[in-house]
């Protein structure tokens, strides 16, 4: 008897065992659906409300910035030159908050060195000044094409644009601009424009503006996924799918906070970092507009705003980098936040204009917030990776 019921003891063990086995495996497979289908709901608000709202508004402003400046070659004001002042400085805003997504379409197709290369080459563009060929060549119908493919990047995009714009942090007197400086500002603005276009359609395809489409046509560029008819965003929402070069949904998270990861670096080492250490003290962001902090606090928005699934007014937190990895690990998420909120509040706190004031000792404090902001990232890679 005694041995029966060790038998029966035994058999009930088992197949409580293998129920809870069976339990287990249903609800990990449960867990891991769940947490795919919350990978592509982030995606998408990643894409329709950080992305697509940043790169519609830059090309907006850009597209307006390069009709502003034409306007002014035919009839130069200081009031027409203010106003393109404010347009630049909306358009690099929003190009500032767009830096933490600088992979795909952005990184294929170089964009960001091709518009935002500092300092500006000034001896290169003395000596284009001093080229009449060239400035004939940029007065032309294509000017814009012009500048982009024979201009190299240290003479084009924003930078090229504020050289001529500002000095010493305020708009230039208009007199002071030559009608040879209108027609470059003017062929570098359409190049910028096209460009930002190029970001634009690159991860919106078909819900982009037809005119944006049919421009980047007509100019021959290219801006889907690998030469396939993927947008950029379709390809991270449709992570894991046939087409999509991400092989899982985690791979398009992971990649999303790379991103992030790669922009709080740069800031940190880099922006500030070269002339605050003296490494290259001509290396300074935005020296014209004396807009250079600006330019960081807007990188760190960038971040926050794929943080916090999306930018002001679209977030929604439901949906978000934010609460995903709350609910994986609480700490970890309030650490984040609270490593952005310091970026943010050391870097409002440098004393401004970055270009007088580099060597500051509150800059490198700015610097270690950023350092420190980046390496918690990267913690939610390894989290990401793990889950």
């Amino acid at each position: 008897m005694k041995r029966n019921y060790l038998k029966l003891a035994m058999t009930t063990v088992v197949a409580a065992t293998s129920l809870c086995f069976a339990s287990c495996k249903d609800e990990n497979t449960t867990n891991n659906a769940s947490s795919d289908e919350n990978a592509a709901t982030i995606a998408a608000q990643f894409v329709d409300h950080t992305v697509a709202p940043t790169y519609t508004a830059l090309a907006a402003a850009t597209e307006a910035l390069a009709d502003q400046l034409a306007a002014l070659k035919a009839n130069p004001t200081q009031s027409g030159l203010q106003a393109a002042c404010d347009k630049f400085l909306e358009a690099r805003a929003w190009w500032e908050k767009s830096e933490a997504f600088l992979f795909g379409a952005a990184g294929d197709y170089g964009v960001d060195p091709h518009i935002d290369s500092w300092p500006l080459d000034e001896d290169a563009f003395n000596t284009l000044m001093n080229s009449p060929a060239m400035i004939q060549a940029l007065d032309a119908e294509d000017g814009d094409v012009v500048a982009g493919e024979r201009l190299g990047n240290a003479l084009l995009g924003f930078h090229g644009i504020e050289f001529i714009l500002f000095r010493n942090g305020q708009p230039r007197n208009v007199s002071d601009i030559t009608a040879d400086q209108w027609i470059y500002v003017v062929a570098v603005s359409g190049d910028l424009r096209n460009r930002c276009y190029q970001l634009e359609v690159g991860w919106l395809g078909d819900n982009a503006p037809a005119s944006h489409i049919a421009k980047l046509d007509d100019l021959e560029m290219a801006y889907t996924v690998a030469g396939s008819d993927n947008s950029y965003g379709d390809n991270i929402k449709n992570a894991g799918q046939a087409g999509s070069t991400y092989a899982s949904r985690t791979a398009a998270l992971v990649a999303i906070v790379q991103g992030c990861v790669d922009i709080a670096d740069e800031v940190g080492s880099s922006k500030i970092y070269a002339a605050w250490h003296g490494e290259d003290i001509t290396y300074i962001e935005s020296p014209y507009s004396y807009m250079s902090i600006v330019d960081f606090e807007n990188n760190i928005r960038s971040i926050q705003n794929v943080w916090m699934g999306g930018v002001d007014g679209q977030r929604d937190n439901s949906k978000s980098l934010h609460n995903y990895v709350g609910a994986i690990n609480a700490d970890l998420d309030a650490k984040v936040m609270t490593k952005i909120d310091n970026a943010l509040a050391k870097i409002q706190a440098m004393p401004a204009p970055f270009a007088l004031h580099y060597s500051d000792a509150r800059n490198g404090e700015a610097v270690e917030a950023c350092s420190e902001l980046s390496e918690t990232l990267d913690e939610v890679i390894d989290a990401l990776r793990e889950n």
